[in-house]
């Protein structure tokens, strides 16, 4: 089903499947904000299972299925994770659907998915009927202000989404601009574009590894680094004196900031400016 981008199949989710003041959703911070936000907003309980940074930020299955009642309905998942950067395990995605079978959905946001080189778990959906998987244009597409994802899920799970749905909700101009991009010349041009951030997302890591401020670059498939920092203000303040913005991770860690692969130019730019 498509959307106005992941956001909105996020929204619908949280509407179609949660009964405001009694059921849960369960999130793995540091994550995806919106899952939170859509929850909230339909006066459903958010549960926070966190990543184990201990472990590279992976996902903590026990604690996971732990945190589960009659009334969870809903578990996101971000793979790769925004903002953290790695791909969660298949295997344990595996052990949520199995065992939640009948009870909650699983709910796989891929938005990052081509920059990994990792297939899609769109694929296991004839063996998982609980699993639901979010695409969007909006990243390696760079489609973002056309505001278009989409929805992959069991037949039954559209349907009643589509019931949900406010009509119209894609205009033709971004229809338009949507099969322009997906069409064969523009693909081929999109697959040497992500190659190229990937490329330079390992430069940018190696780069970055000389730096005396930077104390660890966590690991990541990505399109952007979480890198720490000695003082990470001092970074912020050197980027933008370079004209760069990098994104204050804070809250996450009070070291983190979160680089985006920009061209090789920019990334350039960054590697000199950090003190």
């Amino acid at each position: 089903m498509p959307g106005r981008g992941s956001d909105e199949s996020i929204d619908l989710l949280v509407r179609g499947f949660c009964r405001a003041g009694v059921d849960n959703v369960i999130i793995c911070p540091p994550t995806f904000g919106m899952y939170a936000v859509a929850a909230r907003i339909q006066g459903a309980e958010v549960r926070e299972v966190p990543l184990l940074p201990e472990r590279g930020f992976a996902l903590d299955t026990a604690r996971v299925l732990a945190a589960c009642d009659a009334n969870t309905k809903i578990i996101f998942l971000c793979s790769p994770n925004n903002p953290t950067g790695n791909a969660m395990d298949p295997a344990a995605i595996g052990q949520l659907l199995v065992t939640l079978a009948d009870r909650s959905l699983v709910v796989v946001d891929e938005a990052y998915i081509e920059f990994s080189g990792d297939a899609s778990l769109a694929a296991a959906l004839a063996r998982f009927p609980n699993l639901v998987v979010l695409r969007t244009l909006s990243k390696a597409y760079g489609l973002a202000g056309a505001r278009v994802g989409s929805l992959i899920a069991a037949p039954e799970i559209v349907e009643l989404l589509a019931k949900v749905i406010p009509p119209y909700s894609i205009p033709q101009p971004t229809i338009e601009a949507v099969l322009a991009t997906l069409a064969d010349p523009q693909l081929a041009i999109q697959r040497e574009r992500v190659a190229q951030i990937r490329a330079e997302r390992e430069r940018l890591r190696a780069a970055l590894a000389n730096c005396q401020t930077v104390q660890k670059i966590w690991p990541s498939v990505a399109n952007f680094l979480l890198v720490d920092f000695a003082d990470a203000e001092v970074v912020l303040g050197a980027a933008r004196a370079a004209k760069l913005l990098i994104r204050d991770m804070r809250n996450v860690s009070p070291k983190s900031l979160r680089i985006s692969v920009g061209s090789p130019e920019q990334n350039d730019r960054l590697i000199r400016s950090i003190p």
